[in-house]
């Protein structure tokens, strides 16, 4: 699937991977300031964004996915950064085809199978009346209490869209994207990685543990970790500054 994309600057090949439930546009921001140093390319990812809808959502088809489009970009190799699910693409992709990615960023990503949830996420999407509303900002109100966390709330809304004129619409597959919720959960194969990797994790976040990296290491066999103090899971955005000065420090050397 050749998947959606927006390009920032020039040099390098820089492929960026949003997490679930998110698109490209989530990475403007920072692909501005990284297309500095590098041509950015922002993808949405399958059942994502402006990308197709597919019924199928695993990991193996996400690297093909990103693969082919770097092809149809003519891209023959470059820099991954991947956040949450896109992270664990962004695995994926170097495991199965190390030769077409440099240097590897995983944003908040451990490489185990992580425990059923976002099921009450989908459920309040999934509800909305989307038909009775003709403003985001109805949509909102009615998911306050279902969805009470204003980050969380305001993070998924960025992805109604206007189908036509007065009829709002999800840029995302939620029925999908629910069925697929245990592959999308799902641990890493267990190959060695020999691209040079740099893991990034919130120091509030529980995603990656202090036990985690041991395994890791065992997987990656030249990374790095960096623990940015005081961010969630969506550190990149939290501590945006921090992030990329460590990115670029890791992209840069």
């Amino acid at each position: 699937m050749i998947l959606a994309s927006k390009e920032f600057g020039s040099g390098k090949p820089l492929v960026i991977l949003h997490g679930l439930f998110g698109f490209s546009d989530n990475w403007k921001t920072q692909a501005k300031v990284l297309s500095g140093y590098f041509r950015v390319v922002l993808v949405d990812l399958r059942n994502h964004g402006r990308s197709a809808w597919d019924d199928i959502h695993d990991y193996t088809s996400m690297a093909q996915d990103v693969l082919e489009t770097m092809d149809y970009l003519e891209i023959k190799e470059a820099h991954i950064i991947g956040h949450s699910m896109g992270g664990k693409v962004a695995m994926h992709l170097t495991q199965m085809y190390p030769k077409h990615v440099s240097k590897c960023v995983i944003v908040d990503m451990g490489i185990k199978s992580y425990p059923m949830h976002h099921q009450e996420l989908i459920a309040a999407m999934k509800s909305v009346p989307l038909e009775d509303f003709k403003a985001r900002s109805q949509v909102n109100t009615y998911l306050l209490d279902l969805i009470p966390e204003e980050g969380v709330r305001q993070f998924l809304l960025k992805n109604l869209y206007w189908i036509e004129k007065g009829k709002l619409a999800w840029r995302m597959n939620l029925s999908i994207l629910e069925q697929a919720m245990g592959k999308i959960l799902e641990a890493l194969p267990e190959q060695e990685v020999l691209n040079s990797s740099l893991f990034v994790r919130g120091g509030n976040s529980n995603y990656i543990l202090d036990a985690d990296m041991t395994g890791i290491e065992e997987r990656f066999l030249d990374v790095e970790f960096v623990t940015i103090d005081g961010s969630g899971h969506w550190v990149h955005a939290e501590a945006m500054d921090e992030f990329l000065e460590q990115t670029l420090s890791f992209l840069l050397r």
